[in-house]
């Protein structure tokens, strides 16, 4: 299970340095495969290669009143490898439907990660941080 945020800065081929912690689990559990697709909310989502087929799968089998997001799941995503120095490329494409350009945080969320440009993400939290917490935090206990 991945958790954690890491600041971390794309080179300018657009290469993302993996964090260590996640890396080296990546590699045991996933031979450093991991594929890249677009996430509904205007980040990117980083899958280890067996978790991303279980998704796969998921997604492949919604009704036909689905099929955008299937196109935008599905036809979005990009199969990259770990490199021998620890990083991964993020396509040009996946970079822009992302509004990414350079400084990001990268979200470990439990099965898989979030890719956020960096501001964006910030703008987004701070804003959910104002807000009223959803309902269904009503009866947990901090």
């Amino acid at each position: 299970m991945f958790q954690g945020a890491s600041s971390l800065s794309l080179d300018a081929k657009g290469r993302l340095s993996v964090p260590t912690r996640h890396r080296d689990v990546l590699v045991a559990t996933a031979a450093g495969l991991l594929t890249i697709t677009r996430h509904p909310h205007g980040c990117l989502m980083l899958f280890p290669r067996p978790e991303w087929e279980k998704f796969r799968e998921r997604i492949a089998e919604l009704p036909m009143s689905a099929q955008w997001w299937k196109r935008i799941f599905l036809g979005n995503a990009m199969d990259v490898e770990i490199d021998a120095t620890g990083r991964v490329l993020i396509s040009p494409e996946l970079r822009q439907a992302a509004g990414i350009a350079k400084d990001t945080m990268l979200l470990g969320m439990g099965r898989h990660f979030e890719l956020w440009d960096k501001a964006s993400y910030e703008a987004q939290e701070a804003q959910a941080m104002q807000g009223a917490m959803p309902d269904v935090f009503k009866d947990f206990s901090f």
